[in-house]
């Protein structure tokens, strides 16, 4: 590999080949986090914590994470980076790969600000994706009924547009795309105004209730929402869970897949033009690898998306790039890895 890597960079390589190697989470996790800090730095910061050695005076930066980036900083290849693409050299291709989609990706188009469930405000959301290269962020709240997640009535969304216009006047040339995540009901159609749908840059369509609904009755639901003309993406297809949410009673499940007949449902996407939404949250990494092969197969385009609900969580997009990578999914047919100008002009089409 080139020892030309950024030293964010070279700790998001780092991450992965460690997460690729099973590695404990909490050490993958440490080093997504330092790459998040530093890219968060712009160059003149970056050389004066360099040239003062105080880089671990910053949330996040501990002595090897350090070293990585002041290695990385002269250009050289971390001795850390080394010993593990000497360990793992299988996986050094792939990390290549997906460190190559990652980059060319122009945006995230599933996050929450906490106008419903997300813990920041939009403005801080907005200043995270841009600290990372991003050259837009989808602004994608929920909708009215999940009501668990504060989700947004047609009155507060309209509040929420006029909040986003100011800030884009700020932030420009970055821009926020209008959004939301929309519940999809148990007859298939949308949980918002259709004239409010149609005023926004990204509709995410999710299912978030019944989730264990027969077959037949799960396709025919998740095929209504993905032929709405105002769905863009289809939101974490299953549904499912690999880290299970703690309950109150101290409960810590994982949840299985919804069932839905996925040829049908990717065959309705490549149809309607509805993307399959590579979602990159680390329990649900969704959908599974053989329902993301299968959708490849079959012509779907994809976004790659965080689903974030904090601003550090913006940096999981590397997991679901090595996910896309290992399936085989061509960076052509991502929507995200195109400009603002010509996504928009998918959705708005």
């Amino acid at each position: 590999m080139s020892t030309a890597l950024t030293p964010a960079g070279a700790l998001r390589r780092i991450a992965f080949l460690l997460e690729r190697a099973r590695e404990p989470s909490y050490r993958v996790q440490a080093f997504r986090t330092a790459a998040t800090v530093v890219a968060s730095l712009d160059d003149a910061e970056l050389d004066r914590r360099v040239a003062t050695r105080t880089l671990t005076d910053l949330k996040g930066i501990g002595d090897k994470t350090a070293t990585v980036v002041l290695e990385a900083h002269r250009g050289e290849l971390p001795a850390y980076l080394a010993k593990l693409e000497e360990a793992y050299a299988e996986l050094a291709p792939l990390a290549d790969d997906a460190a190559a989609l990652r980059a060319a990706l122009k945006g995230d188009l599933h996050a929450h600000s906490d106008w419903s469930d997300g813990g920041s405000p939009i403005r801080e959301m907005a200043e995270a994706a841009i600290g990372i290269g991003h050259e837009y962020l989808a602004l994608t709240d929920h909708s009215p009924r999940l009501t668990v997640a504060n989700g947004l009535t047609p009155e507060r969304l309209e509040q929420q547009l006029d909040v986003v216009a100011a800030l884009n006047e700020e932030l420009a040339p970055f821009r926020i795309l209008t959004g939301i995540e929309c519940d999809i009901l148990a007859d298939g159609s949308l949980d918002q105004t259709d004239e409010l749908l149609g005023r926004l840059d990204v509709v995410v369509a999710s299912v978030h209730s019944e989730l264990r609904a027969p077959r037949a009755q799960m396709t025919e639901r998740m095929l209504a929402a993905v032929a709405n003309p105002h769905t863009d993406v289809l939101g974490h297809v299953t549904g499912r869970l690999v880290i299970g949410r703690k309950q109150r009673n101290g409960t810590q499940r994982p949840r299985p897949e919804s069932e839905f007949d996925a040829d049908a449902v990717f065959r309705a996407c490549v149809e309607h033009g509805t993307a399959v939404e590579i979602n990159s949250r680390p329990e649900r990494l969704d959908p599974p690898r053989r329902l993301l092969s299968q959708a490849v197969e079959l012509g779907c385009d994809f976004a790659i998306d965080t689903d974030a609900h904090a601003p550090g969580q913006l940096d999981w997009q590397d997991a679901g790039c090595a996910r896309a990578v290992e399936c085989g999914v061509p960076a052509e047919r991502v929507i995200n890895s195109r400009s603002a100008e010509e996504l928009l002009a998918r959705t708005h089409g």
